[in-house]
């Protein structure tokens, strides 16, 4: 199995989530192509640019393929200040949301080798460099942790998907009550899981 792994928002957004997704590499290239098929999407597989109605099917695909996905929450009013009063960056959040994520799904695979594949996208590829070590390290003999561009990773694309799913919600956007319509029965059946993030170290 392989989980992908992206993230949506930041405190300037008053909320970031960072979904970790659990699916063989088969399982997310068949989702992917039967989603750009039936809806005709050219470009990247984006929450942000799909409708509602596509969204429900992504996601009834997601499901049905029996994927499952932890997602950790941070609200910029619900997150501990530092002692000087201030936030902590948006790189320490990340960072302490993907171990949040990754570190739920550690326990649930049973010492099965398990990959970690992360979006390149949002920082320096340099940091990110660092970021990926420490799950490497966290994974020891489990699997092997890698970034990869979301244009070419199917996994990454379908994880973006949810992340946002659960920002929308998180901040209550104009979608976000047909959007909880849609996660409602994956919540209730845990194919879809959420960890809050209160405080950083």
């Amino acid at each position: 199995m392989t989980i992908y792994c992206d993230e949506s928002g930041g405190l300037n957004a008053d909320a970031m989530t960072f979904s970790a997704v659990m699916l063989t590499p088969k399982a997310a290239a068949d989702i992917h192509a039967r989603f750009r098929g039936v809806t005709g999407l050219r470009g990247e597989l984006k929450g942000s640019r799909i409708s509602i109605v596509e969204r429900a099917y992504l996601l009834e695909l997601f499901d049905r393929a029996g994927g499952r996905a932890w997602v950790a929450i941070a609200e910029r009013d619900k997150l501990a200040q530092n002692p000087g009063g201030t936030l902590p960056s948006d790189l320490a959040l990340y960072a302490a949301l993907l171990n949040l994520a990754i570190g739920r799904w550690l326990p649930e695979t049973g010492g099965v080798c398990t990959d970690v594949v992360i979006d390149d996208g949002r920082y320096d590829p340099k940091i990110l460099s660092h970021v990926r070590e420490e799950i490497q390290a966290g994974l020891g003999q489990w699997g092997r942790a890698s970034l990869a561009d979301s244009k070419r990773s199917d996994g990454v694309q379908i994880a973006d998907v949810i992340a946002n799913s659960l920002f929308n919600i998180t901040v209550g956007s104009q979608r976000a009550h047909r959007i909880q319509r849609i996660i409602d029965p994956m919540l209730a059946s845990k194919a879809i899981r959420v960890a809050h993030l209160t405080h950083i170290g």
